[in-house]
């Protein structure tokens, strides 16, 4: 038995409906792809990239208040937020690049 995005804590059905149009159909598979693959799978069917929603799946999946993100933690969480995000809107990488990129083949370009 499945359950559905939604029951996942902070997440509604604006998420659940973004999490299905990136073939994101269950908590239990988001739970499973965790927060980094379910955001770059969010960004690359045409979610806007926005810090907030992005931390509010990782404080979901941790079964915690989407405001408990704070201090060094949502730092930590802004670095890999902005990594997913110049990852998939790097116009001058290739879609095998990006790929490569997520299998950790090919780096991010040093800020």
């Amino acid at each position: 038995m499945t359950s559905p995005v939604s029951s996942i804590r902070n997440l509604g059905p604006a998420m659940e409906s973004a999490c299905a149009r990136a073939g994101i159909h269950s908590a239990e598979e988001l739970a499973a792809l965790g927060t980094d693959e379910t955001y770059r799978r969010l960004l690359s069917t045409g979610t806007r990239p926005h810090f907030i929603s992005y931390y509010v799946i990782e404080m979901g999946l941790q079964g915690r208040p989407w405001n408990d993100c704070r201090g060094s933690e949502k730092t930590r969480l802004r670095s890999r937020f902005d990594a997913l995000v110049a990852e998939a809107h790097d116009p001058a990488r290739s879609e095998l690049e990006r790929i490569l990129n997520r299998i950790g083949v090919v780096p991010l370009p040093a800020k």
